[in-house]
């Protein structure tokens, strides 16, 4: 990997109060012109991105905006309030109507229709379950220009994100598997974001710009005793917070 975009993603890093703050800055600085999101939601960061990166001449909003029956997350709301997030969407991205291409789609669906190593930079904040993550990432990866980003959010420590009503979240460590998997550098960011290099000549390297990922096992996470506790919590909260407080004593 180029020495400048290791600088520059270290100097955006260090210096990033929000997640929005961070990726604006380091789509300015790294000269990005061309990205997809996935995963746009109610487009809040397509909004911020299109305001604070004029340079930004092609815009890729994809999310298929409908309820999906294999989609077990908060998110995934009825048809009739998909139409509502859509709308909202479409009116905070109406002022870069010249700049943006809209793919009502899911992510395999939109990939078809894009050119590999078309995009400067790919920005994954779709569906976090195992399965989800792994559609995204091995279906846009290759849409990324080599010397391109991939980056992402929801990169949790805890695959716990969410309550026993939903898959746990493995954004990490996935990618982190993934990035050793295409042999390019994977950073651990701030606000629990995540961004791949797609430069195999670099060779795989986890550099961790944030606290928190020493290590990204799962076994910890997964023990028995864990598991019991989180499930009782869930069923009795009263109880947990009863054994928390004498713990604490």
């Amino acid at each position: 990997m180029a020495t400048h975009h290791r600088d520059i993603i270290t100097r955006c890093a260090a210096g990033a109060p929000s997640r929005n703050a961070l990726w604006s800055a380091f789509v300015r600085e790294a000269g990005i012109r061309s990205v997809a999101e996935v995963g746009v939601w109610k487009g809040h960061f397509a909004e911020h991105l299109l305001r604070e990166c004029p340079d930004v001449s092609r815009y890729v909003m994809i999310d298929p905006w409908r309820h999906l029956a294999d989609w077990e997350k908060p998110y995934n709301v009825s048809d009739v309030a998909f139409e509502d997030v859509y709308a909202e969407a479409m009116s905070r991205t109406d002022f870069a109507a010249s700049r943006r291409e809209v793919l009502r789609e899911t992510t395999r669906e939109a990939a078809a229709r894009l050119d590999d190593g078309s995009l400067d930079f790919v920005y994954v904040d779709g569906d976090h379950t195992l399965r989800g993550i792994t559609i995204d990432l091995v279906s846009t990866f290759a849409k990324v220009k080599p010397g391109g980003f991939l980056g992402g959010d929801d990169f949790t420590r805890s695959v716990w994100q969410h309550d026993e009503r939903y898959e746990p979240t493995m954004v990490c460590p996935l990618a982190v598997y993934f990035a050793e998997a295409v042999n390019c550098p994977i950073y651990a960011l701030p606000h629990q974001q995540f961004l791949i290099v797609n430069d195999p000549a670099a060779g795989f390297d986890f550099i961790r710009l944030a606290p928190g990922y020493e290590t990204v096992s799962l076994r910890r996470q997964f023990a028995a005793g864990t598991v019991l506790k989180r499930a009782i919590g869930s069923r009795f909260p009263a109880l947990a917070g009863l054994w928390s407080r004498l713990k604490s004593k």
